[in-house]
């Protein structure tokens, strides 16, 4: 069963669809972001189950009316459980000719397109690369094509508002979000309320948008232009209370929630980088919780105080994107000989260097597990989803402070940006994580040993500086066992090793096994981590629907391993891995454990699609 309900040019004239995929796309400073996030804000209140796909060029202002200024937003809302924002959108909003043809090889067949007609003037045409007009040229003629002058009914519907120049065209996404919420019978009070309270300290600017927003959704109610209305009924979810949360929103909270769970003081520090500073920008929201943030002046620096923020008792957090990591390296191995614990989160996108900036990639796992000198193992744990975030990142915090070590959790951009509606837990279930400060002497003759270790995880102790007779050396040199004093001891070097080492792998102990999700007699098993959760999930839903027996397994904990991956490993005759990669995770399971497993690897920087997962397991399958 696809994911999407295509909608296409001889629809009836009211229609019910079980889910429906619409892409806003325009200009980066068109605001198809602020029109794709109303639009599912609307959804989600309606009742839709949803998913999003932000995407935006890395330029800050790309030149206007080019393909690589092009900025969309995809939402896929449906009356039923859905994992992605659909494999190719069924309507496409395209306000300028650079936007309808970056955009126009996704749309689905017979497809609708709703063009802002005013833009497709000859000069924007040369930019995108048109020698003819596709409104005219017939090459559109197998979508069902609207044709809307947007620029000269916003202008027209703003007039009196006082609002001059680029301002009155500023409007404009509103006038498409408000065609699109007639189209899609979306309720229209959460978008004026919303324009009431971003805008409502500038009356022009307030009324410019909620006028055009009316002009677009009063075009579609007065005009035959439109014939055709679509219901997307709401999604029989498990009962509660819900929120939109993007993945970057729902990390943020994880962290209150973890030093809430914790008793301790949250300090998180970071250097702005996309797509993780909206990790920043959230916590700093939220003093009220014991959250203390601060903004570094670069990478090295952020890694360095939330070290320090360790060492004094707090749960100490930084956060980055892939070449942050690379500068946190020495500090995270600092953090690593000391023993402190310490959450990094890596939202990791393309790479190296720059790379792709607002493009999202998985690139960044063999770095977490390897990017330290030395012999430097530390957890590794992974996020599947938006709302897989606020869980996974508790989890996160508990295995450091239970185990006094350094963890990485890695998110990546498609996660961090996108949305989806999250079940707000109770907070009186949330899991006691706290820890007990050492606060006596532990060694013979009052002596504090900070190194003496728990005989059940091989943790240290945690003496907050200050704390009378529990005075302690640390830093990033080798330390004699127990005593914690700098020891250049060969025999002495290789114990702590290995020491540091047992602890990580002892994690495999106190983690859950993996549970997996698999049809009797498959023969195939589909091997995923992070954010292609989502694909591999809807594609092996697929392939089911279609008679084929497959298996399934999602990792969380990528270092150390679920102790049973092996064993059921072992019971499928081929190992399918998709990865935003070329093939990191695939290369540690060939290495751990000689698997002849199949990689199918992807770096475009867009997430896997569901068609695609689907398509590669059936040629595996055939084969």
């Amino acid at each position: 069963m696809s994911e999407t309900s295509t909608i296409g040019p001889n629809d009836a004239e009211a229609q019910t669809v079980s889910a429906v995929a619409i892409r806003f796309a325009g200009d980066s400073g068109d605001g198809m972001q602020v029109a794709g996030t109303r639009f599912t804000e609307a959804s989600a209140i309606f009742g839709n189950d949803l998913a999003t796909f932000p995407n935006f060029p890395s330029e800050i202002r790309a030149p206007a009316g080019t393909l690589p200024g092009v900025s969309s937003f995809q939402v896929q809302i449906a009356d039923r459980d859905i994992l992605t924002a659909g494999d190719h959108p069924d309507v496409l909003v395209a306000m300028n000719p650079a936007a309808l043809k970056a955009n126009l090889p996704d749309l689905a067949p017979a497809g609708t397109i709703i063009v802002n007609t005013d833009a497709f003037v000859e000069r924007n045409l040369a930019k995108a690369g048109y020698e003819t007009s596709p409104l005219t040229d017939g090459s559109l003629d197998a979508f069902r094509l609207l044709e809307v002058p947007m620029e000269t009914l916003t202008k027209e519907a703003v007039k009196d508002t006082g609002l001059k120049g680029r301002g009155v065209l500023r409007c404009k996404n509103f006038f498409a979000l408000g065609l699109m919420a007639w189209m899609f019978d979306r309720p229209n009070d959460p978008t004026l309320d919303w324009i009431d309270q971003k805008f409502g300290k500038d009356e022009a600017v307030r009324s410019g948008n909620e006028l055009a927003f009316k002009a677009g959704y009063n075009l579609g109610e007065t005009t035959e232009m439109f014939r055709n209305t679509f219901e997307v009924k709401p999604a029989a979810l498990p009962p509660g209370t819900y929120t939109n949360v993007t993945g970057n929103q729902s990390l943020a909270w994880g962290l209150i929630a973890a030093g809430q769970a914790a008793k301790l003081p949250l300090f998180y520090a970071s250097y702005p980088i996309t797509p993780a500073s909206d990790i920043l920008h959230e916590l700093s929201k939220h003093r009220s919780f014991g959250v203390r943030t601060y903004q570094a002046e670069d990478e090295i620096a952020a890694a360095g105080a939330a070290v320090g923020a360790s060492f004094a008792g707090q749960l100490g957090v930084t956060g980055t994107s892939g070449p942050g990591l690379a500068l946190k390296s020495e500090t995270i191995s600092l953090a690593l000989m000391a023993e402190l614990p310490m959450l990094v989160v890596d939202v990791q996108r393309g790479g190296p260097s720059t790379g792709l900036p607002t493009k999202t990639e998985q690139s960044d796992l063999l770095m977490a597990m390897y990017g330290r000198h030395g012999e430097s193992p530390l957890p590794v744990i992974s996020v599947s989803s938006p709302s897989d975030a606020f869980e996974t990142t508790i989890e996160a915090a508990r295995i450091a402070l239970k185990y006094m070590t350094p963890v990485l959790l890695m998110s990546d951009g498609y996660i961090a940006t996108s949305a989806e509606p999250w079940l707000l837990p109770d907070v009186s279930q949330l899991p006691d994580i706290s820890v007990s400060f050492a606060t006596a002497s532990n060694g013979e003759s009052d002596e504090f040993l900070p190194f003496l270790r728990d005989p059940e995880t091989l943790a240290r102790p945690w003496a907050v500086p200050g704390t009378a007779g529990l005075e302690h050396r640390l830093g990033g040199l080798e330390k004699e066992d127990m005593t914690g004093n700098v020891s250049y001891g060969p025999l002495n070097h290789e114990k702590m090793t290995i020491l540091r080492e047992e602890k990580i792998a002892g994690i495999a102990a106190d983690i859950p096994e993996i549970e997996i999700d698999t049809d009797a007699d498959a023969d195939l098993l589909v091997l995923g981590w992070g954010s292609s959760f989502g694909a591999i999930t809807a594609g092996v839903r697929r392939v089911r629907a279609n008679g084929s027996k497959v298996a399934r397994v999602h990792l969380r904990y990528l270092n150390p391993f679920p102790r049973n991956l092996e064993e059921i490993l072992r019971r499928y005759p081929k190992v399918l891995i998709p990865e935003l990669n070329q093939g990191q995770l695939w290369r540690l399971i060939r290495a751990e454990y000689l698997i002849d497993a199949i990689s199918y690897p992807k770096v475009q920087g867009q997430p896997f699609k569901a068609v695609e997962i689907e398509s590669k397991i059936m040629e595996v399958l055939e084969s």
